[in-house]
């Protein structure tokens, strides 16, 4: 959502899920709702905890030994 300049994007996820049960149906919900290319809201549908992995690599790698 900060890639295509949403306005107080974490605002919006936290409303939706403050104190909620969120599925997947909900979440699918708020991603069509959004002001972002069609391509974008597919990519970010497509994700879930086994295949997203954010920028954990990056992270890793910054650790100092």
């Amino acid at each position: 959502m900060r890639r295509y300049n949403i306005d107080n994007a974490y605002e919006k996820l936290k409303k939706l899920s403050r104190g909620q049960k969120i599925n997947k149906e909900i979440l699918h919900n708020f991603i069509e709702q959004l002001d972002i290319p069609d391509d974008a809201k597919s990519r970010l549908k497509e994700l879930n905890p086994s295949n997203y992995l954010g920028n954990a690599e990056i992270q890793a790698k910054s650790i100092k030994k």
